[in-house]
């Protein structure tokens, strides 16, 4: 039996059904769990929360009388607890009013995904839909300004790679799926297969997975066996669906036939997983690495339009272009004016013309009062004529420039 009980009256031994609230209210990456540690409960009641739906039927009963409701009829039931299909138009915001709330995510999800993942480390079987809350979250600020917490994202710290990559590669999947046309359960699966797609790595020893240095070919085995063992571990647990099992299995296959595991070629690579290979080095070679420092977000672009005739396929390759923009946010940019700047949105109306926050001037050697101009606008006449090597510059706060908040 359901009900719903106020998170005072939470003892250990209870099942969680149900948060009466957001995925961004509640500490943990599921809802549904037994609780077996008294901490769990002080940080339910130090959150937002504050009711909860148990299951007596799989745990501890309240008292007599703490119940808040009982649902004993199946329909009532169904009413509280169901995830209907929400048809409300998400409408599009600037990315100055999406950054804050895009952060907030980021960190959420950064420590749900930490969890998620160590949790299956340790042998526990995972079940996918316990992470869809996190997707619709992702997908919706997604939805509101792509750019921003695609960009966040991407600006990874080298210690939590491996969490924050899979957050930043479910968001460009829903992105994609979106400039594809997918309908809304196809980005949904886009969005799910993102996150889990590199979940084997967690049976990589983190002294493998982070060397600095070259890997050994025996080490390089290790890390080629993550998409099998993410495989198996997804395998293992419940909820999962074909799509995530296919993304994580063979989203390091190339078109001719040069991937693995399986060297799959052009016909035999999925659509989901085609869009995952393309998402997974884009966002791989613009982070910080233990190995090397991530490349500038347009020079990364076009050094896999280099790569794309072996390894991706050109249609995917080229919506995912057009999902991120040519110039994406944070690209280092020169202006015809003899001016530098760093995009920081895109406007929809041209790929070559997004905003760009102007602060350097070539000609007197200084930095300048920063200012964003909009180069789809009648009014600037200025345009971008090169990408810029962030290397070269040295500018130390091109992230602060912007991002304009304080990042998670």
């Amino acid at each position: 039996m359901l009900k719903r009980v106020s998170v005072e009256h939470l003892k250990v031994g209870m099942y969680l059904q149900e948060m009466c609230g957001s995925w961004m209210d509640h500490p943990f990456w599921r809802s549904k769990f037994k609780i077996e540690d008294e901490k769990d409960i002080r940080s339910i009641q130090a959150s937002s929360i504050r009711e909860i739906w148990i299951d007596t039927s799989k745990g501890l009963d309240v008292e007599s009388g703490q119940a808040v409701e009982q649902a004993e009829v199946e329909a009532q039931i169904e009413q509280v607890l169901s995830k209907a299909v929400d048809n409300t138009v998400v409408e599009r915001v600037s990315i100055e009013q999406e950054l804050a709330q895009a952060s907030k995510i980021c960190s959420q999800a950064k420590m749900a995904v930490s969890s998620m993942f160590n949790e299956a480390r340790m042998g526990n079987a995972l079940n996918t839909a316990d992470a869809l809350p996190m997707v619709e979250e992702i997908s919706n600020s997604v939805a509101r300004n792509p750019g921003a917490l695609i960009s966040l994202a991407r600006l990874k710290t080298k210690d939590d790679y491996t969490y924050m990559h899979s957050v930043a590669v479910c968001a460009l999947m829903i992105s994609l799926a979106k400039q594809l046309g997918l309908d809304d359960q196809q980005i949904r699966q886009a969005g799910m297969a993102g996150l889990m797609h590199d979940l084997g790595k967690m049976m990589i020893p983190p002294e493998i997975l982070n060397k600095p240095g070259k890997l050994t070919d025996e080490e390089f085995n290790t890390v080629k066996a993550h998409p099998v063992e993410g495989h198996k571990m997804l395998l293992e647990g419940s909820g999962v669906d074909a799509v995530t099992l296919d993304v994580c299995l063979h989203h390091h296959e190339k078109i001719d036939g040069s991937g693995y595991p399986d060297g799959l070629k052009d016909s035999e690579i999925s659509l989901f997983t085609k869009m995952g290979a393309v998402c997974d080095v884009y966002d791989a070679i613009t982070s910080n690495r233990p190995y090397k420092d991530g490349w500038d977000p347009a020079e990364s672009l076009r050094k896999m339009a280099e790569w794309s005739h072996g390894h991706f396929d050109a249609r995917i390759f080229q919506a995912f272009v057009k999902s991120v923009g040519i110039y994406p946010i944070g690209s280092l940019v020169r202006l015809e004016s003899g001016r530098i700047g760093v995009v920081v949105d895109q406007t929809g109306k041209s790929l070559l013309t997004p905003k760009v926050k102007v602060f350097y001037s070539i000609k007197s050697k200084l930095r300048i009062s920063p200012e964003v101009l909009d180069l789809s606008s009648n009014s600037v006449r200025d345009k971008i004529i090169a990408r810029e090597d962030p290397e070269e510059w040295k500018f130390t706060d091109l992230n602060e420039l912007w991002g304009g908040v304080a990042l998670w």
